[in-house]
């Protein structure tokens, strides 16, 4: 069992779900139920799959769960292009969110290399 909270990738998502939470927030109310709600549901998806993963007792329990973190990550990203797409959110109003997923992304892939290479 490792704990999640020493983790660089974890507290990268923490910061994801705090940013991400405060752009959609003024996402129009049509979205409430749709975009607002699969967004956030990502976006906590990202570190909740982290710290389940350190729980489990084996690298190949825990490379799983960080797939489904990254894979998270990478919805999160479509959905947030989705909303600028549709004009929800302007693309300077969230680019920073966007760096910071994309450097999850790298660092989620780098630390699932160094698990696989540990097993």
């Amino acid at each position: 069992m490792r704990d999640f909270r020493k983790l660089e990738i974890w507290d990268l998502g923490m910061d994801i779900v705090s940013e991400t939470y405060s752009k959609i927030k003024n996402l129009p109310d049509v979205e409430k139920f749709n975009l607002r709600t699969q967004i956030g549901r990502c976006a906590t998806s990202i570190p909740s799959n982290i710290a389940e993963g350190c729980s489990r007792s084996s690298n190949k329990e825990l490379n799983r769960y960080l797939e489904i973190s990254l894979g998270s990550s990478f919805e999160l990203e479509t959905q947030l292009l989705i909303c600028i797409k549709l004009r929800y959110i302007e693309n300077e109003n969230i680019s920073s969110l966007l760096t910071k997923v994309n450097l999850f992304q790298k660092k989620c892939n780098a630390f699932r290399n160094k698990i696989l290479s540990d097993y």
